[in-house]
């Protein structure tokens, strides 16, 4: 199995990007992966979801964000800013 989440330190920086990435990841698996990937991190927002370019991916992160009540943005295509929950 590949490891989604990842944590980068900016260089000169002692923040960390928190990001999961759902290339390669199953449309069905989706929903249960947002949901536990903002659950799990949300002492440590911003967080990042990368969909790609895929317009189904996006809307299915965006319907996980709407339910659960998350303000995000989305800054470059297909890369989804979670900034408060």
């Amino acid at each position: 199995m590949v490891r989604r989440f990842r944590q980068k330190r900016n260089v000169g920086s002692s923040n960390t990007i928190t990001q999961l990435d759902l290339h390669g990841v199953k449309h069905e698996d989706v929903d249960r992966l947002v949901e536990n990937f903002i659950y799990m991190n949300q002492g440590k927002l911003p967080l990042t979801i990368i969909c790609g370019n895929s317009n189904k991916m996006i809307e299915l992160v965006n319907s996980v964000i709407k339910r659960i009540n998350c303000q995000t943005t989305m800054f470059q295509y297909g890369v989804i800013k979670v900034i408060n929950l």
